[in-house]
């Protein structure tokens, strides 16, 4: 199996044509058409549904074409930790962070950072709770900036923690829940659970430490953005970082519900999978996060 083959592939996955996908590799279409009808022949499996509108995977097609980015994604940290440990500080870095962390910890990371290293190209998302990590663990990103998960098999990951964090629940300034004094009291509430469905969440995490049973998920959201709209805007209750619900702009539309049961203890980390740990550039920018965290906490200390 020819990697310029899978190249191919992927190409026409990508774009959805032949000609696009030959044009983006810079070769001609009949040389494009031929390397993937080579692996269709190898395979002996079709890969690729054409037709007058474009290409489509079939589910062959979709499992190698998937395998086959996760190979170049490899290829590439290869690449680029071989020259690195060469002494040549080139290449690229993906990193996906939760707002509190792009907000605290990573713009003063990216400035030391990049003043030391210029020639790594830096790719910056923000990403919440459970997307990053399986972003991380699917290898889509080097490292992932947030809490540090439940229950975490040993040897998984490779975690750096930074900083300290507490969930608050958090209630719009006109709602009545905005008054409650314990869980209990809002367990019947409209909640807003953060991440990708509603089996994940903060809230659920909460709950279960003080043995009550888990609220039901009125909304899902992956943005701060659509959290704080749903908590400002209606009779929903969720749970967000105290730095961002004591921000400026978000306790002017809402406030810390006072429970006797506190906040969800949690911690701030820098995650990223035991071969990308071995990678210089993915080392060096995490020693910088941790300097940033600890240049953080000086200042939360002098406040």
């Amino acid at each position: 199996m020819k990697l310029h083959s899978l190249r191919a592939l992927v190409a026409a996955v990508e774009t959805g044509s032949l000609r696009n996908a030959a044009r983006k590799l810079g070769v001609s279409q009949p040389a494009l058409t031929k390397a993937i009808r080579e692996l269709e022949l190898e395979l002996g499996a079709p890969l690729l549904l054409r037709s007058h509108t474009g290409v489509a995977t079939t589910a062959q097609g979709r499992v190698l074409a998937d395998r086959a980015k996760s190979v170049e994604r490899e290829l590439a940290i290869a690449v680029d930790q071989i020259r690195q440990l060469g002494g040549e500080m080139v290449g690229s870095l993906h990193v996906a962070a939760v707002p509190l962390a792009l907000t605290l910890l990573v713009p003063e990371a990216l400035r030391t950072f990049s003043a030391s290293y210029p020639g790594i190209r830096l790719r910056i998302d923000e990403e919440l709770y459970m997307a990053q990590l399986s972003r991380l663990r699917a290898g889509e990103v080097d490292v992932a900036v947030g809490p540090v998960p439940a229950g975490l098999p040993a040897g998984e990951l490779v975690v750096e923690p930074l900083m300290p964090i507490q969930m608050v629940v958090v209630a719009g300034n006109s709602s009545h829940h905005a008054r409650a004094r314990s869980l209990s009291e809002l367990a019947e509430a409209r909640w807003v659970f953060t991440g990708t469905s509603a089996d994940a969440g903060y809230a659920r995490h909460l709950f279960a430490e003080h043995d009550l049973p888990a609220p039901r998920a009125s909304a899902v959201v992956n943005s701060t953005l659509g959290l704080v709209a749903l908590i400002s805007g209606g009779e929903f209750v969720g749970l967000m970082p105290r730095q961002i619900a004591t921000h400026l702009l978000a306790a002017a539309y809402m406030k810390i519900v006072p429970i006797r049961e506190g906040a969800l203890e949690a911690r701030i980390a820098a995650m990223t999978r035991p071969e990308s740990a071995l990678v210089p550039a993915v080392r060096h920018f995490i020693a910088h996060l941790s300097r940033a965290a600890h240049h953080f906490g000086h200042l939360e200390a002098l406040a």
